[in-house]
């Protein structure tokens, strides 16, 4: 029997999501349990982190587990995560004995890594992550690399919400790129993708030109979950049209990948579309849609004040919601489910 990971949606059935759902949305109702009573997850974060190292944390303890956070390289050796590398320089210890220690330790790994914005054919393998799935004999679980699947599921559950049904289908949404003064990294675009075709709304990918459009990977997702889950799937570059008689409207910077360790080059094309703000006139646009990101939000950067501070606006809601879901994932893996 395989170890079973949370590494991204597409490998759980949409059965299985739904499931973590419904117990993110009982742990919602009470926080409190004993799934982890006994257990422990390590955590481990290559970038700063502040949602996700506070739900995590908070999670296990709220189930009666213990969290023990790590940040290689600052408070634990840098890891090399190459095989076959003469290890005389920065780092102190592989990957093969890092995960493999950890899983004796603990019941869950938790994996934070970013990618290193120089080469994208490089970056788009997750090394860090795959590379403790394959050594660790415990459940791994991506708390954000090129895909951000825990804020997925957390996106999902703020509009089931909202909208007062699990059924989304029918829904007109609206994935728009905004402007940020640095290139940023593509996973929240690429698993809010993923998770609003998979459950099949209308989803319209809106970036200011082809060069903005995502890695091919997730745009054939997409189109794969259109075709099993129902819906629809359409790149724009019309503001005006994308954002008329929408129903739900997120926003996400990225970087385009054309342009990927580039960022000199990329920079004044991204000067031109500042305009892509979510602002007060685009969402009158919508039909009467809700607003989200995954937050941290630069205002009236990304979105305005007033977007953000109306009733349309349910990033808060989706932010409390990792907290669920991830107590969902956390129990469910710990329960010893296999692949």
């Amino acid at each position: 029997m395989s170890t079973r990971h949370f590494l991204n949606t597409q490998d759980w059935s949409r059965t299985d999501l739904d499931a973590l759902l419904a117990h993110a949305a009982a742990f919602k109702r009470n926080k409190l349990g004993g799934e982890l009573k006994g257990r422990s997850i390590a955590l481990l974060f290559f970038n700063p982190s502040m949602r996700t190292r506070t739900s995590f944390e908070l999670g296990a303890f709220q189930l009666g587990g213990h969290a023990v956070v790590l940040q290689p390289g600052k408070d634990a050796w840098p890891i090399e995560f190459e095989l076959g590398t003469v290890m005389d320089g920065e780092a102190e210890e592989h990957i093969a004995e890092v995960a493999r220690v950890l899983s004796r330790y603990v019941d869950l790994i938790g994996v934070r890594a970013f990618p290193k914005f120089i080469d994208w054919n490089i970056d788009r393998e997750d090394r860090v992550l795959r590379s403790f799935a394959k050594y660790s004999t415990v459940p791994v679980i991506n708390m954000e690399t090129i895909t951000h699947p825990c804020q997925e599921l957390a996106h999902i559950m703020a509009l089931q919400q909202h909208f007062g049904t699990a059924d989304l289908r029918g829904k007109k949404y609206v994935l728009t790129w905004t402007y940020h003064p640095k290139p940023l990294n593509t996973a929240v675009a690429n698993s809010a993708l993923t998770i609003a075709t998979r459950f099949g709304m209308d989803v319209t990918l809106l970036c200011p030109t082809p060069e903005y459009v995502l890695d091919q990977r997730y745009m054939d997702f997409a189109r794969h979950n259109v075709a099993e889950s129902g819906g629809s799937f359409r790149v724009s570059h019309d503001v005006e049209q994308a954002y008329r008689g929408a129903h739900v409207v997120y926003a996400k910077s990225w970087g385009a990948l054309p342009y990927f360790g580039r960022w000199a080059d990329e920079k004044p094309i991204r000067e031109q579309y500042r305009d892509f703000i979510v602002d007060e006139r685009k969402m009158a646009l919508t039909d009467n849609g809700v607003f989200s990101h995954c937050l941290p939000l630069r205002r009236n950067v990304k979105a305005t004040d007033a977007v953000m501070d109306s009733a349309a606006c349910i990033a808060i809601d989706e932010a409390e919601n990792r907290l669920h879901v991830q107590k969902a994932i956390m129990a469910n893996l710990v329960n010893g489910s296999a692949a």
